[in-house]
């Protein structure tokens, strides 16, 4: 970087998300030069390290951002709504990890590895949103796909890790896994149903049209991130009893014909893509190996033998690593580099 630094804050730092901000933060060096820990009055007087020092949580108000240059926010959507517009009133460029302003025209969707020229457009209003979890993981490997033969339709199931709800549904995975080992009875929470050895088609709330919210986040932003609203998108989103790392199924129709070895060599040279490749060795990418790293894992990747033109892939990712604060960061890294 240019050797500017920066002061920082992070909106809702106590929270899993948060914490993985300031470790990712401490992990890429990004260029601090102060940092502030913002969350609710419950949180205000907890202590929090960064790079050795203990810091004070201060509560979030209106008046947080003065002097703050970029602010990472990951406190829920309200919280987002409340407190964003402050900070871009004092000169505090917002980085946003709700869902809140994505579909805003006037802030950019952020993907780094896919369009990082839409850092640009955070003039509009100073805010600039991180995708869902599950969109970014699948646009990463999709790009350089679209980029090379074009992608008329997309169809994703996803298998996602309980870490996306929180704390309390990692800690309900763990009690009702406990539980029903030691054959007694389970407390059923966080989710509708139970999630210990069970799967569940139902993250977030179901729409008019049938579809849940979480799908048709898929679909939106996608096509807004990849700057294509004619590319067809179709999702089926499913809890799993899994911690950390999100998996999914991409089913991919081309416009021009490309095959599965000619995708292999082109995700092999791309950056934040490992593929995982070697089912005659029982390799693919796995949750357990995707959880703690930044990276996106691409493996089974084959053709669609039931249309001329279609490729299908299995790919994990870390869900509060690359799916939420490493892409934050990764974003920081961008604004600060080029436009700050």
């Amino acid at each position: 970087m240019s050797g500017k630094k920066f002061n920082i804050a992070v909106a809702g730092a106590t929270g899993a998300v948060g914490n993985q901000m300031i470790t990712c933060l401490e992990e890429r060096n990004f260029p601090v030069k102060s940092i502030k820990f913002l969350a609710s009055s419950r949180s205000a007087g907890r202590k929090l390290r960064f790079r050795g020092d203990l810091v004070e949580v201060e509560e979030l108000t209106e008046n947080s951002f003065k002097g703050v240059d970029i602010a990472l926010f990951s406190a829920g959507g309200g919280t987002s709504v409340k407190f964003a517009p402050f900070a871009a009133k004092d000169g505090c460029v917002v980085i946003d990890n709700s869902s809140a302003w994505r579909m805003d025209p006037d802030v950019p969707l952020v993907v780094p590895e896919v369009n990082p020229h839409a850092v640009a457009q955070y003039t509009n209003k100073g805010i600039i949103a991180n995708p869902n979890c599950s969109t970014i993981q699948m646009v990463v490997p999709l790009n350089p796909i679209h980029k090379k033969c074009g992608i008329k339709r997309i169809v994703v199931s996803t298998y996602q890790a309980v870490s996306g709800t929180g704390k309390k549904a990692i800690d309900e995975l763990f009690d009702q896994t406990k539980a029903m080992i030691n054959f007694i009875d389970y407390k059923i929470n966080v989710y509708p149903h139970r999630i210990a050895f069970n799967c569940l088609p139902h993250i977030d709330v179901f729409l008019e049209n049938g579809y849940t919210k979480e799908e048709m986040k898929m679909v939106d932003e996608t096509r807004k991130i990849m700057e294509d609203d004619t590319m067809g998108v179709t999702a089926t989103t499913v809890r799993v009893p899994v911690y950390f790392s999100h998996s999914e199924s991409i089913n991919i129709e081309t416009r021009e014909h490309i095959s599965a070895d000619e995708v292999k060599s082109l995700l092999e040279n791309e950056p934040g893509i490992k593929v995982v490749d070697d089912p005659k060795k029982n390799i693919y990418p796995l949750a357990i190996d995707a959880a703690g790293q930044d990276l996106t894992f691409v493996g089974r990747i084959r053709n669609d033998e039931s249309i001329p033109n279609g490729i299908n892939m299995w790919v994990v990712a870390d869900n509060i690593r690359k799916g939420a604060a490493t892409n934050t960061v990764q974003i920081a890294e961008i604004l600060a580099e080029n436009y700050l």
